[in-house]
């Protein structure tokens, strides 16, 4: 009987044995010639400029009790801008007809009853100003002659490949350095670099949202002050090295 029992012991102790040994090598055994152990970090690399374009959406709404009088109207406060931002040394093809509109409105009494019934039109256009030194006069100039809806004043660059190059470098350069100081802190060393991946993470548009007109003439005695400010270019890069 204790024969037997110890026989049972011993084959305890054996199985034990061998779950630790197993225990303590299963790492080794996600480690194979066909595995890669890698580090992987990231890195935002951020360039400022100050924009050389602005985009403006300037509009013209009229409204008339006949809509053949609403169109007339408008097209002439159109026209009186047009011409105006070609004074100002707009080009024609930067002038974009945006948005037109022609539809039927009611104004309604204290009682609910209708009080009138007129047309509305409404003409807006995007101004590519490529000039921002003359954009606060530019603005004063469109509103006396008719523009009633100015809005989204958008700052941009008509080129960004210098700003984005710039911006990819620093973001590239910044995930090399995290690597390496992710593998210091592990105590492994980097081996050949696996890959690298590059993404636009956002362009901060600075925009002026100043003037909503209604249907009529905005009065403004001065020029415009606007500030282009400056625009954030932003990379985010990844890289993965394997370990030696």
């Amino acid at each position: 009987m204790k024969k037997g029992i110890l026989i049972t012991l011993i084959s305890f102790i054996t199985v034990l044995s061998l779950t630790a040994c197993a225990g303590l090598s299963s790492p080794a055994v996600n480690l194979t010639s066909g595995n890669v152990r890698t580090v992987t970090a990231n890195g935002t690399g951020v360039v400022y400029v100050v924009p050389d374009v602005a985009y403006i959406n300037i509009g013209v709404r009229v409204d008339d009790e006949v809509v053949s009088a609403a169109l007339e109207k408008n097209n002439a406060q159109a026209n009186a801008i047009s011409k105006a931002l070609q004074a100002q040394g707009v080009a024609e093809n930067d002038i974009q007809t945006a948005n037109f509109y022609v539809y039927p409105s009611m104004d309604y009494g204290i009682d609910g009853t209708i009080t009138r019934n007129y047309y509305i039109v409404e003409n807006t256009v995007v101004v590519t100003v490529r000039n921002l030194e003359d954009l606060g006069s530019l603005l004063d100039t469109v509103v006396r002659s008719g523009a009633n809806t100015i809005n989204n004043i958008n700052f941009g660059l008509l080129d960004r490949s210098a700003a984005e190059a710039e911006a990819r470098d620093l973001a590239i350069a910044s995930a090399q350095a995290e690597a390496k100081a992710i593998a210091s802190a592990a105590g492994v060393q980097l081996g050949a670099l696996n890959s690298v991946n590059v993404n636009s993470s956002s362009v901060g548009t600075p925009y002026y949202d100043g003037m909503m007109g209604g249907g009529g003439m905005m009065d403004y005695s001065s020029e415009v002050p606007i500030a282009a400010g400056q625009l954030k270019i932003s990379i985010i890069a990844n890289v993965v090295y394997e370990i030696k």
